[in-house]
């Protein structure tokens, strides 16, 4: 059974960080991209930074390059997300998702994933 588990969000301070992980279980990531998403309240969901399974390509929205920063150990079977000075803004809850890498590559589009974490709520606030 497919199963991802997002963990590492919480409340932290504007400037602050943390760092969320996505744990995968029932398959091997080793084929697979993943990628994280958010939605905020009363918005869309939206791609924040995906990753690619063969190279090790990344995606980032504009609104977190140089901040954010997405990397995966597949011995691990884990994604990560380090998130460093953070805003207000990056409120949000927080998936994580997967699909072949062979369809989607590095792309970050919410529709083209299959499986999905419940989410982890990050709040930036002081």
């Amino acid at each position: 059974q497919v199963q991802l588990v997002e963990s590492g969000g919480g409340l932290v301070q504007p400037g602050g960080s943390l760092r969320l992980s996505c744990a995968a279980s029932g398959f091997t990531l080793d084929y697979y991209a993943i990628g994280w998403f958010r939605q905020a309240p009363g918005k869309e969901r939206e791609g924040v930074s995906c990753i690619s399974s063969s190279d090790g390509s990344t995606y980032y929205a504009d609104s977190v390059k140089g901040r954010f920063t997405i990397s995966r150990d597949n011995a691990k079977n884990t994604v990560y997300l380090q998130m460093n000075s953070l805003k207000p803004e990056d409120t949000a809850v927080y998936y994580c998702a997967t699909a072949p890498s062979i369809r989607v590559g590095v792309r970050c589009r919410l529709n083209e994933y299959d499986y999905w974490g419940q989410g982890t709520q990050v709040t930036v606030s002081s």
